[in-house]
């Protein structure tokens, strides 16, 4: 049983996949205390059925923030929504844990970023893989492959049903490249340890269900300061191939390291939550020859005994919103990267939508 008197006390906005993660963990963690579920459709009802039942529902963000004050609230909304909500639960006095990205402008990320500050509150931006012990690895590898690097990346997506419902909700105000590039952009950043320089892509719109002007699928290339490049691909609908639609690569000088399923027979799903952030293992070559030009080493395949699921990684990420506003951590660089991963991804749409390539 939790010792309630000091429990974070967390407002649920939003009651979708994420938002759903997200809440069981608020649920089972210590330190931790749901005070309140909040949604516009039947979600809430839901999600508090899932959770057994007894949290207050509230339909508007505002009437739940003045109802329950909460120490802290956590947003899995649609993009478009992140801006206002988040400033909202800021100036009402709470820390906030939001999905990525943090808003759905440049501008509004940053109005958000000054807002915490100015209210001296924690904001913590849902970037997962930044708590996935393989994706630390293969990060930490990436290091060790002399410079420049070789990126290569992407999540590809067959949907349908619910999911291509949330992907058309989706588009109304991000595009893919820019919704899951994000993510994978802030693993090159880290990788590189560099500035990014320069960005080009390309974009297709593949069915009648979005509005003339946006895509569906999208392609980016980007360069580094230091001469690293790197790719990413993404796709959503119902049209998109199967195939290949995993890709997590880089290649140095020195070698190479690859995320490879450990059972090349098994195939996940493209539209599975489980499969975006799931390793398995980690193929690590190197690229270093003998006097007779063979390799030098056999590639080792390296598979992390700790290898959560996406649950456990939600509960990951709410463990360290708790220890930021239990020992105050100063999350200045967290936000800017955040900022920084945004930047370019919204660099890589403008170079979708105007045919030219664009520099940072």
């Amino acid at each position: 049983m939790k010792n309630k008197q000091d429990n974070v006390r967390v407002l649920i906005i939003g009651c979708g996949n994420m938002g759903t993660s997200h809440a069981l963990a608020y649920h089972t963690l210590p330190g931790f205390e749901i005070c309140g579920i909040v949604s516009r459709g039947n979600s809430k009802n839901i999600l508090n059925e899932k959770l057994g039942g007894g949290y207050r529902l509230f339909k508007e963000v505002e009437d739940a923030l003045n109802a329950t004050g909460p120490d802290a609230v956590c947003i899995s909304t649609y993009p478009d929504t992140h801006e206002s909500m988040a400033i909202k639960a800021l100036e009402h006095g709470c820390h906030v844990f939001i999905e990525k990205p943090l808003a759905d402008s440049v501008e509004g990320a940053k109005r958000v970023a000054e807002t915490a500050k100015r209210m001296n509150k924690k904001l913590v931006v849902g970037y997962i893989l930044r708590h996935h012990p393989s994706w630390e690895k293969f990060i930490d590898l990436s290091h060790q492959l002399g410079k420049p690097l070789v990126m290569r990346m992407n999540l590809n997506q067959q949907s349908h049903g619910g999911t291509w419902a949330t992907h058309l909700n989706l588009m109304k105000s991000l595009s893919p490249i820019v919704d899951c590039g994000v993510h994978y952009l802030d693993v090159m950043c880290q990788m590189t340890q560099a500035k990014p320089v320069q960005v080009n892509a390309i974009g297709a719109r593949l069915t009648d269900e979005i509005p003339a002007g946006n895509y569906n699928y999208g392609q980016l290339q980007i360069r580094f300061e230091d001469g690293s490049v790197g790719w990413y691909e993404a796709g959503w609908g119902p049209m998109i191939s199967e195939t290949a639609f995993f890709v997590k690569d880089v290649i140095g000088p020195k070698g190479s390291v690859s995320i490879v399923p450990k059972d090349n027979s098994k195939g996940g799903k493209s539209d599975s939550v489980e499969s975006h952030s799931k390793t398995e293992s980690l193929l690590f070559h190197s690229a270093e020859l003998d006097k007779n030009g063979h390799f030098l080493n056999p590639d080792e395949v390296i598979d992390l005994k700790d290898e959560p699921d996406h649950q456990e990684l939600c509960n990951r990420e709410q463990r360290y919103f708790l220890k930021v506003i239990q020992e105050d951590i100063d999350l200045t660089n967290h936000v800017q990267d955040a900022i920084n991963s945004l930047q370019i991804a919204f660099a890589c749409d403008e170079s979708v939508r105007s045919g030219k390539v664009v520099s940072l």
